[in-house]
């Protein structure tokens, strides 16, 4: 991390343009309905008021397409925040234009003003807009501030206005406190992790994480491999699955991934046993299987045998990163695998590092998210970390 952070610039008296990832559930009544990425950014916004500055909030919610929606407004996440940091948050009901550098403008420092949703114009993701309107659009929001702050995370992998083009516009861009702790944690511990090092990959597609195996192959001990992506492993091996989920056109890359994994000398185990079910739904009918798995059923788990060894592995470890479910959590029959991997991973003397949205999700329905190092808040910011790629939200931000 060789990033100027938030304590290395003067912030008092300045107005601090900071982008933040706001992206949360919003409730019928229009509550939030978890606010953990707003507690993760209080840090830094606690930081700044507390040196004297004062903030532009701006963030993204939901999928608008560069389109006013009203349902994915930001403004539900004023009441949430302003009860957090027991002060009033102004809101702007735009992220250009006269209402917001006119409310930026009159901020003293200590105050708080939260811009609305970045992605109601489609030059933030800069889809189907010239690179121009993309440069005018960032030029916009940076005559709103002094100095420029990221702590979102979760978008740090995209080459977006605000994280990767607005930074043109100021002498000096930082990262945030999450943004420094999520890249400390993650890139640290993939490059020199204490070892054993063991991952747990998991998921529906091998597409979606071929990387992330490529590139953890070169640093870990062992990879254990579940969910759906599994299946392919075990077409590709000849063996029969029914009905589940997996990926023609992988099956090559499968055989040359195991031919990768022995030749370099990791050990990579898939499930020895699966539960499977005659329905995607809680109320299938189940058993329990080794090998084939017959026509008319789908491998939704991994099996109790399974369990036990992928505990046994993570128990011995002394690092491991997880990315990805062992099953459908989500239903009771078929939770049991990613439980267990939960369990295992909060009891083992090591450095855990949880990212990815399902992962996360599942730590923390066990109940075990205080007994893990390290839980990230961007799954597929974490996932371009763990491919070994670098994060365009990050790269933007001054050198110490």
């Amino acid at each position: 991390m060789n990033k100027k952070i938030v304590t290395d610039i003067d912030v008092k008296g300045k107005k601090v343009l900071m982008r933040v990832d706001f992206n949360v559930p919003v409730n019928e009544d229009g509550s939030v309905g978890d606010d953990t990425r707003i507690v993760a950014a209080l840090p830094t916004i606690q930081y700044v008021l507390e040196q004297g500055g004062s903030l532009i909030l701006m963030s993204h919610l939901g999928r608008p397409k560069g389109q006013v929606k009203p349902e994915y407004t930001l403004k539900p996440v004023v009441g949430a925040l302003a009860e957090k940091l027991g002060l009033d948050v102004g809101f702007a009901g735009d992220c250009v234009g006269d209402e917001a550098k006119e409310k930026a403008a009159a901020l003293q420092p200590g105050q708080v003003l939260l811009l609305e949703n970045l992605r109601f114009y489609p030059e933030e993701e800069g889809k189907g807009v010239e690179a121009e309107a993309q440069e005018a659009f960032a030029k916009a929001l940076a005559d709103l501030g002094d100095v420029y702050v990221n702590d979102a995370f979760g978008t740090a992998h995209r080459a977006h206005a605000s994280m990767a083009v607005v930074t043109k516009y100021f002498e000096s861009c930082a990262a945030g406190f999450l943004l420094e702790k999520e890249i400390n944690y993650l890139a640290k511990t993939l490059e020199s992790p204490e070892k054993p090092f063991v991952a747990i990959i998991g998921g529906a597609k091998i597409s979606g994480k071929i990387d992330v195996v490529v590139n953890l192959m070169d640093k870990c001990d062992t990879i254990l491999i579940g969910g759906g992506m599994a299946y392919t492993f075990f077409k590709a091996q000849g063996q029969t699955i029914g009905g589940s989920i997996h990926e023609d056109d992988k099956m090559d890359l499968a055989l040359q991934i195991l031919a990768d994994a022995k030749a370099k000398g990791v050990k990579l185990l898939l499930p020895v046993d699966n539960v499977i079910g005659d329905d995607f739904s809680e109320s299938a009918n189940v058993q329990i299987v080794k090998g084939d798995i017959p026509d008319g059923w789908e491998g939704l788990d991994i099996g109790p045998e399974t369990r036990e060894l992928f505990s046994a592995e993570i128990a011995g470890s002394k690092t491991v990163v997880w990315n990805g479910p062992m099953g459908c959590f989500e239903m009771a029959p078929f939770a049991a695998g990613t439980n267990a991997v939960a369990q295992a991973v909060a009891d083992a003397d090591c450095v855990s590092v949880i990212g990815g949205g399902d992962s996360v999700s599942a730590i923390k329905k066990a109940g075990l998210a205080d007994q893990v190092t390290h839980i990230s808040t961007g799954g597929g910011a974490s996932l371009e970390l763990m491919e070994g790629k670098e994060l365009p939200g990050l790269t933007a931000l001054t050198d110490k």
